[in-house]
């Protein structure tokens, strides 16, 4: 069935899911900030800074008014910075349909208040209104450009049924899960993760390393969903494992990217600047620290980031604290 939706956010992962959602043959309309953007699109039908190289479908049309593109959605689909997505969500909140459909594909544990991104929505949005989540191993220029991916839609039953099957489609399979805690945290930590490994290759350290971050990535991540309720077999999903690998080990993966420029001695300033766009992990490693804290779960990946990131602690010492810790049973 075609559907009214909106997307909010105008970068390179709103852009692909929008895409998606025309190629599925939905009314398709995309909110940015940035009005000069939102013409271009509409007459070029280019995005000009984001996959700007990509055809968009005639059929997707773009708007700077977030009440115009809130009263337009049957399915809404915030794909905004984790820390823009409470007032994003809250301005367009008023001019919701009371039946729409949210499915956030924003990833991130919000700084302050350690919320995840579906407790965000939660106290922005009425308790009526189902709200869902997508994550999972999806770089955006690969969605957007057809290629395999396959990702997977979080909440009640037939909210998440209804979201993945609004998506689902062509070379884009989308699964469907009870599990909103697991999916939020495994969609947030993995950037965390994704830094670490990235400093570990920007040292040089080889791929021994590489796979022993990945591995001891995954434990931390598990035992900070399961320390919130999740259920441990998520974490071995396309929102744990499977994003979690790709970000790590992936290019594309801006968190990476931001990894190996801190382990060849690089400024985050720098870095930042250079990048262009959002690295969530930044922002999520510092709130995942100040959330092991609060719950009592160890995380000893996402403090050595934390504190080369926001202490400015020297990579080659953070290593050093890594493999000077005492020696344990694996799965303590």
């Amino acid at each position: 069935m075609a559907l009214a939706a909106t997307v909010l956010g105008g970068g390179s992962f709103g852009t692909a899911l929008a895409v998606q959602l025309a190629r599925q043959g939905h009314d398709v309309l995309m909110w940015d900030r940035n009005a000069d953007r939102c013409a271009a699109i509409n007459t070029t039908h280019r995005n000009p800074r984001y996959l700007s190289d990509l055809d968009l479908p005639a059929s997707l049309r773009a708007t700077p008014d977030v009440d115009e593109a809130a009263a337009h959605a049957d399915l809404l689909v915030p794909v905004v910075p984790s820390h823009a997505l409470r007032e994003v969500v809250a301005t367009a909140a008023p001019s919701l349909r009371s039946h729409t459909l949210v499915c956030c594909a924003t990833k991130g544990i919000e700084e302050g208040t350690l919320e995840t991104m579906a407790g965000v929505l939660a106290e922005e949005l009425p308790a009526t209104m189902p709200v869902t989540l997508l994550s999972g191993p999806s770089f955006a220029s690969e969605l957007a450009a057809g290629l395999p991916t396959t990702v997977v839609v979080a909440g009640d039953d037939a909210p998440a049924h209804a979201a993945a099957e609004a998506f689902h489609g062509g070379m884009f399979r989308v699964y469907h899960t009870h599990d909103v805690v697991g999916v939020c945290v495994g969609g947030s930590l993995k950037n965390v993760m994704a830094i670490a490994t990235g400093i570990s290759d920007g040292l040089g350290l080889g791929l021994n390393a590489r796979a022993a971050i990945i591995t001891r990535g995954l434990a931390e991540i598990t035992r900070v969903a399961v320390a919130m309720g999740a259920e441990p077999i998520t974490l071995m999903g396309l929102a744990g494992l499977g994003d979690l690998v790709l970000t790590c080990t992936g290019d594309l993966s801006r968190n990476r990217r931001v990894g190996l420029a801190l382990g060849q001695g690089r400024t985050l300033d720098d870095i930042l600047g250079e990048l262009g766009q959002v690295a969530e992990g930044v922002v999520t490693s510092k709130s995942a620290h100040h959330l092991g804290r609060k719950l009592g779960v160890e995380m000893p990946l996402t403090d050595a980031v934390y504190r080369v990131i926001h202490e400015g602690l020297p990579a080659t010492d953070a290593l050093e604290l890594l493999l000077g810790r005492e020696r344990k049973h694996e799965q303590a």
